[in-house]
């Protein structure tokens, strides 16, 4: 096996989610086999989150500030205001030491490639003189959502110069080939762990895994566990991850006079332990490419209950065989897919045996082996 010099890059690498967590398990496994591995986050998190006790690779942030916030001019007279002027200059004298810092760990080797993590960390990137390293551009969510948002332009016209561009699922890979991105291909986000056996599934708790924020849409979780949950006592909704909107959620539960039945558990550092606790996983969020959560789930047996949001779910989740998709934002179809799983502990058991063996090919060992075999066809 060949040892290489890679540089994987992103944004913000250390915040809690489900990009970051790829990035840190992918530097960490790239190390453990050998290769000279470095993370390089573009900005720090304002809320870092420490992924690894004892990572085997080089981590180093470039800027020395969190992004600021988003901000626009109200009249042209605050456009040009003194304060404003200073804050630009900083922020461009700030962007380009980073850039050189950047040039300077790359200069540093002979060869490698470099991991972009997102079509925003391609763009900062650009300017970036890199020629004797190849490039590798990544996407970790759905076509669908590139198209809702800058994403797709920034694919288009930065991808195409890379080596490869890798998208999560075959029908998001084909999309952006008929958007004539040639270098299109797929490859999988691993599994951040093997759990040690499968889940008893008996503990009559739905989970929900991610950060409490708009786009999860746990305000129809509530709603759907609600429903399911009567006349079905002993039951319980366990929302793994912390964010800005428990209070209102708490407050929603609150008024649907299931507060007693809602577990906020926050960060965990041992997902696969909190895997193992749930009976059923319910993914109920407005967009998602090809979700984290689904898989380590599956992983773990846990069947799953999700809208069917992108081509990346449906490859996660097989509608009945692995678990049940809903057609989105259907919050009656959704709880009556959960109650049904949540009657019936012999489905559970199928669903969950089944989930197993469909995610076994996730396993970060057999992706980093996908992988390298990415980087011999680069260097062939």
């Amino acid at each position: 096996m060949k040892r290489r010099n890679l540089f994987l890059v992103g944004i913000d690498v250390d915040s809690m989610g489900g990009s970051q967590r790829v990035l840190h398990t992918l530097a960490q496994g790239f190390a453990e086999r050998g290769h000279r591995v470095e993370l390089i986050g573009i900005r720090p998190s304002p809320e870092p989150h420490t992924y690894l006790a004892a990572p085997a690779y080089r981590h180093l942030t470039l800027y020395r500030t969190p992004a600021p916030p988003a901000w626009r001019a109200v009249s042209f007279a605050e456009r040009l205001s003194p304060a404003r002027l200073r804050a630009a200059r900083a922020e461009r004298q700030e962007r380009e030491r980073a850039r050189r810092r950047l040039a300077g760990r790359f200069a540093a080797v002979r060869d490698g490639m470099v991991v972009i993590g997102s079509p925003w960390a391609a763009a900062w990137l650009e300017p970036v003189e890199r020629p004797h390293l190849r490039g590798i551009g990544q996407y970790h969510e759905s076509f669908h959502q590139a198209c809702t948002s800058e994403n797709l332009q920034l694919i288009l016209r930065h991808y195409p110069a890379l080596e490869k561009a890798l998208f999560l699922s075959e029908p998001d890979a084909a999309e952006f080939r008929r958007r004539r991105l040639p270098n299109a291909g797929v490859l999988p986000n691993p599994l951040p762990f093997t759990p040690a056996g499968r889940a008893p599934l008996d503990t009559r708790r739905v989970g929900a895994v991610g950060r409490l924020e708009a786009v999860k849409r746990l305000d129809r979780l509530l709603d759907a566990f609600a429903e399911a949950g009567a006349g079905r006592p002993g039951w319980e909704l366990h929302l793994f991850g912390d964010g800005p909107l428990e209070p209102e959620l708490r407050a929603r539960a609150e008024q649907l006079g299931i507060a007693g039945r809602v577990r906020f558990r926050g960060s965990v550092r041992d997902m696969a332990a909190a895997y193992a606790e749930l009976s059923v996983l319910a993914l109920t969020s407005e967009r998602e490419g090809r979700p984290m959560a689904l898989a380590e789930a599956s992983a773990a047996g846990v069947p799953c209950v999700s809208f069917d949001l992108s081509g990346g779910v449906r490859e996660l989740v097989r509608h009945g065989r692995t678990g049940t998709l809903v057609p989105p934002g259907e919050v009656g179809a959704f709880a009556a897919a959960l109650g049904e799983l949540m009657e019936d502990g012999a489905l559970r058991t199928r669903y969950g045996e089944a989930a197993r063996r469909h995610v076994a090919p996730l396993r970060l060992s057999a992706v980093l082996d996908r992988w390298e075999a990415l980087f011999d066809e680069i260097d062939r």
